[in-house]
């Protein structure tokens, strides 16, 4: 990736396994500027990399900040950032990246979960500064999983700001119906755990929100049933090569024994980078980030995680 070098200037416990990380040029440079929603790359070592949503204010040069869950059941990257980093570490990263951004509306509805907060929550600064209408859902397990609470406690649109805990009493809890019900003119955008995103966009699709009004991004993907997974091929356009796909590797690993490197950074079809154009053949999606429009066009996929449901594809490569 084109890198830009950088230092942990701060490190802070934001609630019960997630910190945030302050990040700064190591030159004292300007940072590149980024939009609510945007992401980067973070090369926390040689060979691993995962994407972070920037959560400061967009105005902000100086610096950037993330926020890291750790999971010990992650692959790695989250317990590398909590235990390997601390203030004067250095770190490459990209340049900001937006698939997730604000397109404009009369009225937002932002759901996060947990971790998903980080988005949402510069989206909430954002939209609060320009002045547009917003109601933000904040769900987590209890208070002291629930991250940046403080920070949107002294903010001026805290009125806005409905909590939700797993740990509370009934009547706290998140009546998803009848929030969708009375916002039926407005865009909805949801961030956190897979199954949390899936209960939010499904209870939409049920009520009848259109798929344009509805906006996600994962932090990270439900693991996959393989065990009807079997072999394919994949033809190279460019040079008409073919090669065998075995049942237990991606495409993308396939590939790369021959030489044929793809892009990618996330490995589980999140963030978009190894997309690939496909010229024949049905493409067996298993990412979340394509739409389910873009997928019935079966004219791209990733590589990374998604197989395939006929014998052949025929890769624009």
């Amino acid at each position: 990736m084109n890198s830009i070098q950088v230092k942990v200037v701060s490190r802070r416990m934001e609630a019960e396994r997630i910190a945030s990380f302050e990040l700064a040029r190591i030159d004292g440079g300007a940072l590149p500027p980024f939009s609510a929603g945007a992401h980067i790359d973070v090369e926390i070592r040689p060979g691993l990399v995962r994407q972070y949503s920037l959560c400061n204010d967009p105005d902000e040069t100086h610096r950037y900040l993330i926020a890291v869950l750790r999971d010990a059941a992650s692959r790695g990257g989250s317990v590398a950032m909590h235990d390997d980093l601390q203030v004067g570490s250095t770190l490459r990263i990209s340049e900001p990246k937006n698939h997730f951004p604000l397109v404009p509306a009369p009225h937002y509805l932002l759901f996060a979960g947990g971790i998903g907060v980080t988005p949402i929550l510069c989206m909430a600064e954002r939209l609060a500064r320009t002045g547009a209408r917003f109601t933000m859902h904040y769900c987590a397990r209890s208070p002291g999983h629930a991250a940046f609470a403080d920070r949107i406690a002294l903010s001026g649109f805290a009125g806005r700001v409905h909590f939700h805990f797993d740990s509370g009493a009934a009547e706290q809890k998140l009546d998803l119906s009848a929030v969708l019900a009375q916002a039926q003119d407005a865009l909805l955008y949801v961030c956190g755990p897979a199954g949390f995103i899936d209960f939010v966009t499904g209870a939409a699709k049920a009520a009848g929100w259109p798929a344009h009004a509805v906006h996600q991004e994962y932090f990270g993907m439900t693991p996959q049933d393989s065990s009807d997974d079997t072999a394919f091929d994949v033809r190279i356009a460019s040079s008409g090569n073919t090669y065998r796909v075995p049942a237990d590797q991606t495409v993308a690993q396939a590939l790369a024994e021959h030489g044929i490197d793809i892009p990618m950074s996330c490995e589980q079809g999140v963030c978009g980078t190894c997309i690939t154009r496909v010229l024949d053949g049905m493409p067996d999606h298993r990412d979340m980030y394509f739409s389910d429009e873009e997928k019935a066009c079966n004219d791209q996929f990733t590589p990374c995680c998604s197989r395939a449901r006929s014998p052949l594809l025929v890769l624009d490569l």
